[in-house]
């Protein structure tokens, strides 16, 4: 089972908090033991786990990212945002978690992000649930 979800961005970088609708996705499949893949299909945007706990460590992932590759660097790239490409390069286009029990199997301060790297945008990611064999 594959569910697609939109989200629209409002910033050019920015973590969005996605757990509730790949939990939502893992609840509607009825699946209780499994994985869920979360895959984001353009390529100046990412996902990641991270601490959903404390808003400042989005903060902080977002200003280091910037400090380390930033906006503006000789790239020659034409549409001008080869740092969003560097970016979704360097977390990732997708996350893998385990579904026990009906539900994903995260740390106690850990929640799925969508990372923004080219926004605002309306964009999109997928969820494919796989039932365990077990």
């Amino acid at each position: 089972m594959v569910k697609e979800f939109s989200i629209s961005t409002s910033r050019q970088t920015e973590m969005i908090e996605i757990t509730s609708s790949v939990v939502s996705a893992i609840s509607s499949s009825g699946v209780k033991n499994g994985t869920a893949l979360v895959y984001v299909p353009h390529t100046t945007a990412a996902v990641t786990i991270n601490e959903n706990a404390d808003p400042s460590v989005k903060r902080d992932i977002i200003y280091e990212l910037n400090k380390i590759i930033p906006f503006s660097d000789n790239y020659t790239h034409a549409e001008g945002n080869s740092a969003a490409h560097i970016k979704a390069s360097i977390i990732g286009e997708s996350i893998t978690v385990v579904i026990s029990g009906g539900k994903p199997l995260l740390g106690t301060w850990q929640g799925i992000f969508f990372c923004e790297f080219d926004g605002p945008r309306r964009r999109k990611f997928l969820v494919r649930i796989a039932k365990s064999e077990q």
